[in-house]
C-alpha cells in the first residue's frame, strides 16, 4: 500500500486517514496477517514477494466473468472492468522477456519469487485459466447446445493489416474480419457455402463441429 501511494501523482494522493481506512479494509477482508501458506510456514519461493501466476491467471478470468456480467446488464462499470482485466493481462509471464520471467516466457511454472527466475515448472492451472480468458477473449462460447462468435473486449490491434484473425475451434479454422456492416457467419462444409445472419452457429452445424466430423472445412465471421 506505502509504495503504491508514493507512485501516485500528488494531486490524487489519498490521505493518511483515508490510507489507514483502506488498510483496515483490507485486512478485515483478506486477513493477511494471518497468512502463513498451504502449509503453515512458507517454502521456498512461497509467500509475500513471490508472484504466484496460477493465483493471477484465476483473478484474470473472474475479472473476465464479472466484465461479461456487467456487459450483459448494460453496468457502466463494464469498461473499468475491460480496462482492469487487461491491466492484470499484461502482467503474465508471456508478456515477459525471459530476462524479467527467468524461463521461457511460454512455459508454465508456478511461482517467481522477488529477485529470482521462475520456479515449480509443470502444467499448473495457469494454463487452464489462461486457455479459458483466451476463449473469452475470442468471444467463443456455446449458447443453448449452440456455436457463437461475439468477440466483446477483443483488441482491436489483434487484428492483422488486413482486418482478420485466425484461430482453430475443435479442429476447425475459424476467421475473423471485420466489417461495417452486421455480424454474420459463412461456413464453409463439404457441399459447400452455408450463410448465417447473427453470430449463432445452428444445432446441426454446431453438432458437426464439436463432433469434429470434418464436415465443416471453415468458418469466417464478420465481426462488426
Amino acid at each position: 500500500m506505502k509504495e503504491y501511494v508514493e507512485s501516485l501523482p500528488q494531486d490524487k494522493k489519498p490521505s493518511a486517514e483515508e490510507v489507514k481506512a483502506l488498510e483496515e479494509l483490507h485486512e478485515k477482508t483478506f486477513r493477511h496477517q494471518n497468512f502463513t501458506g498451504r502449509s503453515g510456514t512458507f517454502y521456498a519461493y512461497e509467500g509475500l514477494g513471490s508472484i504466484y501466476w496460477h493465483m493471477v491467471s484465476k483473478l484474470l478470468l473472474a475479472v473476465q466473468e464479472n466484465a461479461f456480467a456487467a456487459l450483459d446488464q448494460g453496468n457502466p462499470c463494464a469498461d473499468k472492468l475491460i480496462e482492469a482485466y487487461y491491466d492484470i493481462r499484461s502482467g503474465l509471464s508471456f508478456n515477459k522477456t525471459p530476462e524479467i520471467y527467468g524461463a521461457f516466457p511460454t512455459d508454465p511454472y508456478s511461482h517467481t519469487p522477488l529477485g529470482q527466475g521462475a520456479k515449480q515448472p509443470g502444467m499448473t492451472g495457469q494454463v487452464k485459466e489462461e486457455v479459458l480468458t483466451r476463449w473469452g477473449e475470442l468471444g467463443v462460447s456455446i449458447e443453448n447446445g449452440c456455436g457463437k462468435f461475439n468477440p466483446r473486449i477483443l483488441k482491436a490491434d489483434e487484428y492483422s493489416s488486413d482486418g482478420k484473425i485466425s484461430f482453430t475451434w475443435c479442429g476447425t479454422p475459424v476467421v475473423y474480419h471485420k466489417t461495417s456492416g452486421e455480424a454474420s457467419i459463412e461456413v464453409t462444409t463439404e457441399n459447400g457455402k452455408e450463410k448465417i445472419d447473427g453470430k449463432i452457429l445452428s444445432k446441426e452445424l454446431s453438432q458437426s463441429l464439436f463432433c469434429r466430423t470434418g464436415e465443416i472445412k471453415k468458418i469466417d465471421v464478420n465481426v462488426k
